[in-house]
């Protein structure tokens, strides 16, 4: 089973240095596995090349069983684990950067501490990644962007999330109530290290004709905010970030009013898939809180 989910993982990844993390391996330990997978078979799974890997005909056809096979596998643990005593159960999922950093611990913290037996493996992404890593049963749970192709999901809503420009009190843009990512784009900038959602805004920098004129990369939204208060440059982080620094009366907080910027983030999960009870149960809490819910809602209705 190991082995069909290192493919899967550097089939949807693409490359074999990220499938290889996704699967938590080495990428020495990866390349043999999928060495010996191909000797094993007789047969060539990947065409590897300088901007990537993509799967030959045959594992195109193993990328697919692989699914099946793992699907299978996680609704026959899923219901021989409802029967066994004292289970313990690990619960993949998958987020995107304001949920990972903003809205997951404390929707979590208070599931997990009342269900002791029930681990969980947590990652970030991208939401198109997301979507998609789900849909092929690559993760339990997703949460991100509704505005991703979902086909194959059945979604809940989980919660708003809005990106807000930030600066300090004295910063010629305080005065604003709200600006487009391309007014502010001759500004200097303070960004994540890294992370899906600094890919995200750097992405719709580009598609603008330009690049950010980053002056430093900090690892939280508290680093970007303590910067940004200081006057080092600004900030695009989610309001809920945001607002906790507002508080102190160094930083101005301002509508980031691209399209993009305000997104509706979803819980989602495989369509008429077999959910384990900490599954169903963990998807009902995590929906719980969202105001302005409706019932569970199929992909294509949103």
């Amino acid at each position: 089973m190991a082995d069909l989910r290192l493919f899967l993982a550097v089939v949807e990844a693409g490359s074999i240095t990220r499938g290889a993390t996704d699967a938590g391996l080495s990428l020495t330990a990866a390349s043999e596995r999928l060495r010996d997978m191909e000797a094993d078979g007789g047969v060539k799974l990947l065409h590897r090349g300088r901007r990537g890997i993509m799967p030959t005909e045959a594992g195109d056809a193993l990328a697919h069983h692989a699914r099946l096979i793992l699907r299978q596998m996680a609704q026959l643990r899923g219901e021989l684990g409802e029967y066994a005593s004292g289970f313990r159960e690990t619960i993949r999922i998958l987020a995107n950067t304001a949920a990972h950093a903003e809205f997951l611990p404390a929707s979590l913290a208070p599931w997990m501490a009342e269900n002791p037996r029930i681990d969980v493996e947590l990652k970030e992404r991208q939401s198109a990644e997301i979507a998609k890593a789900v849909s092929r049963g690559l993760a339990d749970i997703g949460i991100f962007s509704d505005a991703v192709e979902t086909a194959g999901l059945e979604l809940r809503p989980f919660a708003i999330d809005r990106l807000v420009v930030i600066v300090a009190r004295d910063h010629p843009l305080a005065a604003r109530k709200h600006a487009l990512l391309k007014d502010i784009m001759d500004e200097r900038c303070v960004g994540l290290i890294d992370g899906a959602l600094q890919e995200h805004i750097e992405a719709k920098a580009t598609g603008l004709g330009a690049r950010l004129k980053m002056r430093i990369r900090m690892r939280t939204f508290e680093g970007i905010c303590q910067m940004a208060a200081s006057g080092v440059g600004f900030g695009i982080v989610p309001e809920a970030a945001a607002r906790r620094h507002v508080r102190s009366g160094k930083i101005a907080m301002i509508r980031l009013s691209d399209d993009w910027a305000t997104r509706r983030l979803v819980v989602g999960v495989p369509m008429d898939a077999h959910l384990t009870a900490p599954l169903r149960d963990l998807l009902q809490h995590l929906s719980a809180g969202t105001a302005d819910k409706p019932a569970l809602r199929k992909s294509g209705y949103i």
